[in-house]
């Protein structure tokens, strides 16, 4: 008997529609304001690039990104909050911004809350600046909160 353990690491793959629920407890404990499984299958019926990224025992991650008229939109990306801090969106992010060169864009943007320091930090460091402010943009406790456009030359 072996006493070397093997690392599991994680895998990127494309999502499909088997990993929706997977997605979406994952949308949920992340999330105050999570997404709806019928978005998520809209995403994948409608042809976004959507991907989860596993390890040997679950779905940890996940992203959503619409490619198009030269420009792509990170639409979501998500960590499960007990996977976090340990680079899996980096590695994600990374993953989708090689997707978004690949296919000819030569913007990727996204929306991200102010209060979400944690993300704003993954994309500060990515390279991502800070273009605009969308109004009231998403739902909040106590009304909306604005969301931050953020965008990266590609």
């Amino acid at each position: 008997m072996s006493a070397i353990l093997k690392d599991p690491g994680v895998r990127l793959r494309p999502m499909t529609d088997a990993d929706v629920d997977a997605v979406m407890a994952i949308e949920q404990a992340a999330y105050e304001f999570p997404w709806t499984a019928g978005i998520l299958r809209d995403c994948l019926r409608v042809g976004y690039s959507c991907w989860v990224m596993e390890d040997d025992q679950a779905i940890q991650a996940y992203a959503v990104m619409s490619i198009g008229g030269g420009e792509a939109h990170v639409l979501n990306l998500c960590v499960h909050p007990r996977r976090q801090r340990r680079g899996l969106g980096r590695k994600l992010l990374r993953h989708l911004t090689a997707l978004a060169r690949r296919h000819a864009a030569d913007t990727l943007l996204l929306e991200v809350r102010p209060s979400n320091r944690a993300a704003l930090a993954l994309y500060k460091a990515a390279g991502f600046n800070e273009v605009g402010v969308r109004k009231a943009y998403y739902p909040a406790r106590n009304g909306r909160e604005d969301a931050l456009i953020l965008a990266l030359s590609l």
